[in-house]
């Protein structure tokens, strides 16, 4: 029962993360296809909004692994290893 619930759990994370993600990556492609010229500003030299929010998009993918290798380090390791023990 315990592993189950988390396994669960384990999934909800994984299921917020890539929402996440797909909403980051989906809303940068959709800013590409309707709205070119918004990402075409100039807000700096050489240095275009399209370029900033890309590198973003990139980012984020980095922070949310990040965080979903931290989380499982710490919560879902060690509470699989108890499971495991309580079985032994």
């Amino acid at each position: 029962e315990r592993l189950r619930a988390l396994a669960s759990k384990r999934g909800r994370v994984a299921v917020i993360l890539t929402t996440i993600m797909v909403v980051v990556y989906f809303g940068f492609i959709g800013l590409i296809a309707f709205d070119p010229a918004l990402l075409g500003k100039r807000i700096g030299s050489g240095l275009s909004l399209g370029i900033v929010l890309g590198a973003l998009v990139i980012v984020s993918s980095w922070l949310l692994t990040w965080y979903y290798v931290r989380w499982t380090n710490t919560h879902y390791d060690a509470q699989l290893k108890s499971i495991g023990e309580a079985k032994s």
